[in-house]
This record gives structure tokens, sequence and C-alpha cells, in this order.
């Protein structure tokens, strides 16, 4: 350790004790009640407080939201059900996957079976014991031919899923997935209590840090604290309040009037304006979240290979990264993958714009001057009706007709996005390849917003998905994944220019632990359980 800030680091994390932390401080020149006082102050610190009422505001939250953990699609719901309910697994604050309701995991040499072992002792809000049977009713919920919910294609590879034991669970699979325990962390795999074999969702009963005391869908959440958690350390506030906020400016203003302690979404264009109240502190992290325009395949006229060509190629990334970022992420190559991703594609070229090129493609489709409805709210993502005039500025020098629909904000999720055939949306994207593709690009997903599912492309990368998933070489692994996400850019309707960081306001009153998870907004939504009050 060369300097202070690590000494600090290690005992936080309780990897030096005292009488180390002096002797190492005093070969740095600290004198010896110096460096016992620096060492108060760094242990208090990272230890969390308990108690207070925290109020969070969510940049989502629409009057169509559900206890129904199968139709959760937006960030009002994903921090409600981490709040009120766990999943088998879950990604820590390090971005390390672990252990949540499992206790123990462990598969066969192919990956095409899976033992897990289940915590004892874990009680529901209603007293129930959590077992085996709970575990499969739940994850049954999203099973089935007639399943709706947008996690079914995560589990259609299980082939049987059997109870053998109390707290034990077998699971087989149609072919090996290395990535099982990570699909079963997904937000929408909410363990909950069996009911006359069917997972009782309506009654709101989970086994998180805080029970349900009021559910107002894209209103507001209320909770109170588990008083008989199963996590050490976790669930300090007595009391939180989840309040949608879906407008910017209502959200900002919210958060420097001190209504609410957090917010997510700041616009990139007022975080220096944030950043000056001396109430609040700036949290920001890269990861997974991109905004897209998906272009659906299977409407007129983006059925068409060399429109949406064109359309890509009519796109100014570099504008849009500048005027609607102002530089808080990166520039995106239409396809789902972020940097952070293990095998993210960084040999394919970056697609850049091109209008003579969407010109050829534009006359080669036969479509000049056809007219082109985007439709866009700031429902999707904070800018989004901006970086719509922005490609309707650029395209039109393409010659392309883009007319920018701006569509009412409650209601977009259900009305506007994976029913238009072209609209803005975003994505908290997802820490594997297999569970990118698998929740938003394969052809069974029910979340397929481009409704590319046919063709020779699109069933090419179908099975690349599928031989993907178990092959446990990493290198040829890695070559597989690369052509999903040449297809995608290629073929795809996806058009996504632009990955965005994840930028909160935060009250100073709030604490959290010095690294903070990425994968979702709110640490990983995981806030409300993970922070506590200074």
């Amino acid at each position: 350790m060369t300097d202070i800030k690590d000494l600090e680091k290690a005992a936080k994390e309780g990897r030096l004790d005292r009488r180390e932390f002096i002797r190492r401080a005093g070969a740095l020149g600290l004198a010896a009640p110096f460096a016992a006082s620096l060492l108060t102050q760094s242990v208090h610190a990272a230890m969390p407080k308990r108690g207070g009422s925290f109020v969070m505001g969510s940049a989502h939250g629409s009057t169509t939201d559900s206890l129904d953990p199968g139709s959760h699609e937006n960030g009002f719901m994903t921090n409600t059900v981490f709040a009120y309910a766990n999943q088998l697994f879950e990604t820590d604050n390090t971005g390390k996957l672990v252990p949540e309701l499992a206790e123990s995991f462990d598969a066969n040499k192919d990956a095409t079976q899976w033992v897990i072992k289940l915590r004892k002792g874990v009680e529901f809000h209603n007293g129930k014991s959590m077992t085996a049977d709970d575990v499969i009713a739940s994850l049954n919920h999203h099973r089935g031919e007639d399943s709706k919910s947008a996690g079914k294609s995560l589990l259609d590879p299980i082939t049987e899923m059997k109870k053998t034991g109390t707290h034990e669970v077998t699971f087989t699979l149609s072919a090996g997935n290395a990535d099982f325990p990570v699909i079963l962390s997904d937000y929408h795999f909410a363990i909950l209590p069996n009911f006359e074999g069917k997972a009782d969702w309506q009654a709101g009963f989970g086994t998180g840090g805080y029970i349900i005391d009021r559910f107002e869908p894209g209103v507001r959440a209320t909770f109170k604290r588990n008083p008989n958690y199963f996590k050490a350390g976790r669930a300090h506030f007595d009391e939180v309040e989840i309040i949608a906020l879906v407008d910017t400016t209502a959200r900002q203003n919210a958060v420097m009037n001190q209504e609410v302690h957090a917010i997510n979404r700041v616009d990139p264009k007022t975080v220096h304006l944030l950043g000056r109240n001396p109430s609040l502190s700036i949290l920001e992290v890269t990861g997974t979240l991109h905004y897209t325009f998906p272009m659906r395949v299977t409407q007129a006229p983006f059925d068409n290979y060399d429109l949406r060509m064109a359309v890509k190629l009519s796109v100014d990334r570099e504008a849009l990264l500048s005027k609607i970022l102002l530089g808080h992420g990166a520039i995106g190559n239409d396809h789902p993958i972020s940097l952070s991703n293990p095998y993210h594609n960084d040999v394919m070229p970056q697609r850049t714009y091109d209008p003579d090129k969407a010109r050829f493609h534009l006359k080669k489709a036969g479509m000049e001057g056809v007219k082109l409805d985007l439709g866009t709210s700031e429902a999707a993502f904070s800018g989004a009706v901006d970086a719509a005039l922005l490609i309707k500025d650029s395209a039109s020098k393409a010659g392309l007709n883009v007319n920018v629909v701006r569509e009412p904000k409650d209601g977009y999720w259900s009305n506007v996005w994976n029913k238009k055939a072209w609209c803005a949306c975003y994505w908290g994207g997802r820490p594997t390849e297999d569970w990118m593709f698998t929740a938003a690009y394969v052809a069974e997903g029910n979340w397929n917003d481009t409704d590319w599912r046919t063709g020779p492309a699109a069933d090419k990368f179908n099975k690349l998905v599928v031989a993907a998933r178990s092959e446990l070489d990493t290198n040829k692994r890695r070559e597989m994944y690369y052509e999903c996400q040449s297809l995608v850019n290629d073929d795809g309707g996806a058009l996504i220019p632009m990955f965005a960081n994840h930028i909160h306001a935060v009250s100073k009153k709030v604490a959290h632990d010095e690294q903070v998870a990425g994968n979702w907004e709110y640490d990983g939504s995981k806030a409300i359980e993970r922070w506590w009050f200074a």
C-alpha cells in the first residue's frame, strides 16, 4: 500500500487491524495520534447507521405498473421489487454475482444440470418459511405456453425443475448454460410465497428488507423495514418511499428543494447546476445503459433492409453524444453490448454519419420521399425528444423525411414501445451477452422490440446465441458473440447511437459503499437496501 487512501480503504474493508494500520501509517510519516484519529474516522464513516425515512425520486413509473413480476419493465418497479423481494442470486456493489436466497450451487461438467441449495430460516413477510416449493412456484409463473412474462424466454431452456429437498432445487436445461445463475438474478424472478401451487404475487409479500405499506402504480410506493430480514448489515432505513417523477424538471426541483433524498436520470445539461448545490453530491456510474430507437422490421417501411441501413447511416452519433449526453457516455454501434461486457466486439468498424451512403441505400430501397414517424417522449429517457429532433435534422441531409411524434408520458411503455414502428427507448443493459440477447433479441423473446425474428441473418443469430450459451471455450465463445453483434448491427432493426452513464443527484445526508454497482441505476436498483443516512 503506497498512500494513506489505500490504508483507509483497507481499514474500511476490515483488512487491517488497529495496530497494523498505525504501523503502516507511521511508515508513511504520520504521527501515531493522528493515525489513530484517522482510523477512527475511517471505520466510523464506513459503518452504516440505522434509522430515518428515505425518499427516492424515480424517473420512471406508469399507471400500468403491477406487482406481477412478469410485467416489470421500468425503474420504478425494479426498485420496488428489490425493496420487498429477493432473487436466488444478485449482483453485488462490486459487480460480482453472489448467492442471495441461494446458499450454494453446483453444476455438472457440461452445465446442463444445476443443483441449488437454499438458505434456511428465511421468512416471507406473512411469516411463512421459504422452501423449494416457493422457488418452483415463483419461476413457473414465468414459464409455459400461455405465459406473457417478459422473463419467459430466459427460462425456456429449463426442461425440468425438481424439488430434491426441502431447501434444494435441481434444474435440468435443454443445453448447457454457463451463465444460468446470472439469469436467476433477473429482477423478474422474485421468489414469492407458494399458494396452492402458484406464486402469490397479489398479496405483495416477499422476503426483502422492506415490507410494502402502500402501492400506487405509477405514483408512489411506501415501505417499512422488515425486522426479520435475513441479510446482516442491510436495509438500514426505517421507512422508504419511492415517488414517480417522470418529468425531468420536476424531478430535479424535488431533489434541490430537499423533497426527495436522491434522483436518477439527471439531465446532463444540468449536472453542473446540481453539482453546485451545497446539499447535493453527483453520483455518476458507467454501466450498460443505452438509448435506442428500435425499428420494427415487420412493419413497413422498416421491413426493407436498405431503408433500415439508410436510417442508421443518417444519424450523427457524435452530435447526440455531445448535445444530449454532453459527453456523459459513449457512442453506440447499433448493437446492445457495452464496453463493460466481457465479449464486446471492439474490432468491428464503428458506424458513422454518412449522408451520401444513406442516400444510396434510400434510393436502392426505392423510398425517396417516404415519411418516417418517430414516436418519442421524455418517458423514454431524459432528452429523448431533443434526440429525435437531432435525428430528424441529420436525416434530412440524407434525404430522409422524419416526422417527430411527441407521445404522452403516461402509458408510453404500454401504448407506444414495442407496438409502433419506430420509437425512442432505453435499455438498462445486462451483465452478460447471453442475457442481453435473450432478453431483447432472440426470436422467442417477448421484449424483442425490433421484432427481428426471421430471415437468414436472424436465423443465424438465434442459432449462435444458443451455441454460445453452452460453449465453455472462451475463445470460441468470443468469436460467436462477435458475430452476433455484427449480425444485429447489420441486419437488425436496432438503432443504438449512444451508451449513457448513470447520473444521480444524492443528498449529502445519504451515505453508501465506496463502490456503487453499475448494472442498473441506483446502485444496481439496490440503493434502498444498501444505502443509509450518514
